[in-house]
């Protein structure tokens, strides 16, 4: 392992705050959010943003709401940055001149800096085999990742304008594969799921619950292709390593991602698999720090502004909402005020209408394992125990049961003694928590239920009205179902005597139950 590298302790009475221009290069969501929250702080100099892509800042946990069609395009754009930021589009970072404090871009530009952040993100993993890329190594035609915009087009549904062909096969059983793989679903394409794994999301549930989803997945009509890798591309088709042909006249790569690090590595800052970075997001330049994808704890760790796994080569799943995190304390720290703690324990979330999948924390240590298996109706649980609270769950076609989990884990709270009621969803998490309008729905945006029932009751009577209101589902995108749920709900409860808070989970509980009864 590389020698652990210490980032500088910032000189007595120049602390972060201390003003002066600040450039940010890259301008994905991590950016994008830290720009908006240094308005909310009120930087004390100007702000550059330096952004290779020529859209401006997107929701990229999104894109698969594109493949489908439930979104446009435009639907993902995010709020324009605060008056005064100067943002560049299209402009791409090439070199750091860290002694003269300077950045140079691809059109000729320097931009001067007293604070420097890099936000550049991560790269798709593109494996070095011949029959992904041309002889120039340019990817073969009709190969892509799913990474930007661009790579969304002419992937909607088949015949729509811009389409190249039916079939589509993901290369990659991970949290982007599968979600990308019930988009195409939707929109109507043929899809295979080839996955090198034993089943799909084998990092994240155990053989079971693995076992449980691939069938799911099946029912819905996509083709899974477990423990199989490609050795070659042929006309409209994938040649698997078992001989077996795939319909594809699409690949579609989801197979990783890797922080993007080669202008940090090329100007002499310390590099692991991420750009390495201490608990205040500096890294071991003076007057340089690192947040979102690009960016890795010195220690490894999980605590303060990070989430998720140690170093593993890949961008950890859940880093979305980290990143959330990093931005709000570097922003914090940039204008000389503290950190906040961070939002809290993880919970990832399948962003799929027609299969809920839940997955906290992790097995290890449990003293008690309860197990619920209902393989004819595609469902499947798994709660791990200490000390009578949850220290990890995994959770497939049981939505009400997800959810009062989720609340039992974040809260650390002791689990009720009917397990069996609790996974049936008869046993709500709340009645042993803080009451339901308290309870944090948006958590990239720490946003809770009263706050959505007030944003309703002043006029905001639709998703994307909640959203401009409150913030909530601008984020990860996870709570959008949900506060599509909240609207309908209040909307049918105005011509009665309730109010918004009187059906704060009748929205989520009823969606729930339908994606149960139908499993």
């Amino acid at each position: 392992m590389p020698t652990p590298v210490t980032a500088p302790a910032v000189p007595p009475g120049r602390g972060s705050g201390d003003g002066g221009r600040l450039v940010v290069v890259g301008y994905g969501p991590a950016a994008h959010r830290l720009v908006e929250r240094l308005g909310h702080h009120r930087p004390h100099g100007p702000v550059t943003v330096l952004g290779a892509e020529p859209e401006p800042a997107y929701n990229r946990p999104l894109l698969t709401a594109v493949l489908d069609g439930s979104l446009p395009v435009r639907a993902l754009r995010l709020p324009d940055p605060p008056a005064g930021t100067v943002v560049r589009l299209g402009v791409r970072a090439v070199r750091l001149d860290l002694r003269r404090r300077l950045v140079h871009t691809d059109d000729g530009d320097r931009h001067p800096y007293d604070r420097l952040v890099l936000a550049t993100g991560a790269a798709p993993v593109v494996p070095d085999l011949p029959w992904l890329r041309t002889t120039d190594g340019a990817l073969a035609d009709r190969v892509r990742p799913l990474r930007t915009l661009a790579d969304c087009a002419g992937l909607g549904a088949p015949g729509a304008a811009g389409t190249t062909g039916a079939a589509v096969a993901v290369v990659g059983g991970g949290v982007l594969g599968v979600e990308a793989a019930l988009a195409l679903r939707r929109a109507g394409r043929r899809v295979t799921l080839v996955h090198r794994g034993p089943y799909p999301l084998d990092r994240h549930l155990d053989a079971r619950g693995g076992q449980t989803l691939t069938g799911r997945l099946r029912t819905l009509g996509i083709e899974v292709r477990t423990g199989r890798t490609v050795l070659a591309r042929e006309p409209g088709a994938l040649l698997l390593d078992d001989g077996d042909r795939v319909e594809a006249d699409e690949a579609l790569l989801c197979v990783g991602a890797r922080p993007r690090v080669g202008l940090a590595r090329t100007a002499g800052l310390a590099v692991r698999t991420g750009v390495l970075v201490d608990d205040r997001l500096r890294t071991s330049a003076a007057r340089v720090h690192a947040l979102g994808d690009c960016a890795e704890p010195l220690d490894g760790g999980a605590h303060g502004p990070f989430a998720g796994p140690g170093p593993t080569g890949r961008v950890p799943a859940g880093g979305f909402t980290a990143a959330w995190d990093q931005a709000e304390t570097l922003a914090a720290l940039l204008t000389g005020g503290r950190a906040r703690p961070a939002a809290g324990r993880r919970v990832l979330r399948l962003k799929a209408e027609e299969l809920d999948l839940m997955r906290v924390g992790t097995p290890d240590g449990a003293e008690e394992t309860v197990v619920l298996g209902d393989g004819a109706r595609g469902r499947y649980a798994r709660l791990s125990l200490s000390g009578g609270r949850l220290i990890g769950a995994e959770l497939i076609g049981l939505g009400r049961a997800a959810a009062d989990v989720a609340r039992l884990y974040e809260r650390a709270v002791p689990v009720p003694a009917d397990r069996l009621a609790l996974l049936l969803g008869d046993t709500p998490a709340y009645r042993s928590g803080p009451p339901p309008g308290t309870a944090v729905v948006c958590h990239c945006n720490n946003v809770t239920g009263d706050a959505l029932a007030e944003a309703w009751e002043a006029g905001a009577r639709t998703v994307e009205a909640l959203a401009a209101a409150t913030r909530a589902g601008t984020g990860c995108g996870g709570c959008r179902d949900e506060l599509g749920d909240r609207c309908a709900a209040w909307a049918r409860r105005e011509t009665g005597t309730g109010t918004p808070r009187e059906t704060a989970e009748e929205g989520r509980a009823s969606r729930s139950a339908r994606e149960e009864r139908e499993g």
